[in-house]
């Protein structure tokens, strides 16, 4: 992968404790501590490497993530102001969102809100989405607040959107990403969409543990 100088061996033991670290628990914490006392070039070909080799784990999130959820999930019974205006915070200050409705054992529909610290970004090639299409369910309509008409804003256009296909007894789910202007690693120039996909599956219970 790379090769230490002379000068540098004394870092050897550190490094490969910090890369063994980052590979059970994906925390580079200590990792950037190490790389920002080799050299340069070791500290290139290592992070080129990870990106190679060693993708985020995905998770819920698809290759482009992972993010940290920074809210637990937030339960509402109706996509009303309150909603809305939570949403509207959350995106004001750059938080990523997602959202799916559920129903619970008596057949009543809310919504399950989380909020992470930060919105996933995407190639400009790449499809509008970071959150993972389930294997179980047949996507039927996705829809990007790029297609909002009207006055209606994004988290408005994606709200009426979530509600409507909501109403038919479909599964829905919405949230947020950075698409990017470019097919390289986003680098700050990109737009900030709400993404709403609806399933032809029925809206799926609330498990317990949720």
């Amino acid at each position: 992968m790379t090769t230490l100088g002379a000068g540098d061996l004394h870092l050897t033991e550190e490094l490969v404790d910090a890369l063994n670290g980052f590979l059970v628990d994906r925390d580079d914490t200590a990792l950037e501590v190490v790389l920002s006392r080799v050299p340069k070039p070791v500290r290139m070909a290592t992070q080129q490497y990870l990106k190679e080799k060693c993708p985020p784990m995905p998770g819920a999130f698809t290759g482009f993530g992972p993010i940290d959820v920074v809210r637990p999930a937030v339960y509402f019974r109706d996509i009303d102001d309150e909603l809305e205006e939570y949403l509207e915070g959350a995106y004001m200050i750059g938080l990523g969102i997602r959202m799916s409705n559920k129903q619970d054992s008596d057949g009543d529909v809310e919504w399950v809100v989380q909020l992470l610290s930060d919105e996933v970004s995407v190639p400009a090639s790449a499809e509008p989405r970071t959150w993972e299409l389930p294997v179980e369910a047949k996507l039927l309509q996705t829809w990007t607040s790029r297609q909002r008409t009207g006055h209606d804003g994004p988290v408005r256009g994606a709200l009426n959107v979530a509600e409507e296909a909501s109403a038919q007894g479909r599964w829905v789910r919405l949230h947020t990403l950075l698409h990017s202007d470019r097919d390289v690693d986003f680098e700050g120039n990109g737009t900030s969409e709400f993404v709403v996909d609806v399933f032809d599956a029925p809206i799926p219970l609330q498990r317990l543990e949720e």
